[in-house]
């Protein structure tokens, strides 16, 4: 790759199957129709994700792969239930034993997922918007050193794979956008603004169980707002999404051709079991 690793970035091992992979992408290229990706940066590693499968592809050349959780379907029709269910559905890699992360940040990220609840019940003014502000502020911590520039190789990957250029971005040829419209940190901005509101303005009476309630309303809003966002052409709705780009410049670095590499090879792996599926 012709350049020196950056302190602190060593280069990407990998244990065989390149050209396996470089297949793989090829024929993705040539597909009519690929599933939707997602995804989420670790500092050792970079997760893909369809509706039925994940694969982490880490920085020393492995892979792992398993199944997403599949709710029961009648959940994906029920407004504020589809949303609650696909944001549990976003961290089952993580939270999952056999999942991606080791205990340690397993508790980190728990702790950035509880955090709102417990600043919550507190009470007070502006509880509940604190308490998702603490987890913004955890977020970021996880999101530290080579994990930045991992987010960015994550998000380029998926913008290969939407635009047919899986190839050209493994060999470098094309560089796709490393911000992405369906990040996480695109709903996280869009989270806070509403939290504030909701803990406003619902009239809930003051029960000890009230910050629970705005808490779990607010976060099934706001992935209604995201699915709206998500699916609108209008420019209206896309200004939605321009705090969370902005975020990005926060959250993510510019990736190397061999950290982008780690995020394809985890595309490959999603695509063979899904691209196998349908044959």
């Amino acid at each position: 790759m012709g350049r020196p690793a950056q302190a602190g970035r060593p280069f990407v091992r990998y244990n065989g199957h390149v050209g396996e992979t470089v297949d793989l992408l090829r024929l993705a290229d040539s597909s009519l129709a690929l599933p939707r990706l997602g995804g989420m940066a670790r500092p050792d590693g970079v997760v893909i994700v369809s509706e039925r499968y994940w694969a982490f592809a880490s920085v020393d050349g492995g892979i792992r792969e398993g199944r997403m959780p599949q709710p029961p379907e009648i959940l994906h029709d029920i407004p504020l239930a589809r949303g609650l269910v696909r944001l549990w559905a976003s961290l089952a890699p993580v939270f999952r034993r056999s999942g991606v992360a080791r205990g340690r940040e397993r508790l980190l990220i728990a702790t950035a997922v509880v955090a709102p609840l417990g600043l919550a019940f507190v009470g007070g003014p502006w509880s509940t918007a604190a308490g998702i502000a603490l987890s913004l502020l955890l977020l970021l911590t996880i999101l530290r050193g080579r994990a930045l520039h991992l987010h960015g190789a994550e998000h380029r990957a998926i913008a290969a794979a939407e635009e047919r250029r899986l190839v050209a971005t493994w060999t470098g040829a094309a560089k796709p956008t490393r911000f992405s419209p369906r990040c996480g940190t695109n709903f996280a901005a869009l989270a806070l603004p509403v939290t504030v509101v909701a803990d406003r303005f619902l009239p809930l009476a003051p029960e000890f169980w009230t910050p629970l309630v705005v808490l779990v309303l607010s976060l099934a809003l706001t992935m209604e707002l995201w699915r709206m966002v998500q699916r609108s052409s209008r420019g209206f709705w896309h200004a939605f999404l321009v705090p969370g780009l902005a975020l990005q410049r926060l959250t993510t670095r510019e990736p190397r051709l061999d950290e982008t590499q780690v995020a394809l090879r985890a595309v490959a792996a999603v695509l063979r079991r899904e691209l196998g599926s349908a044959a």
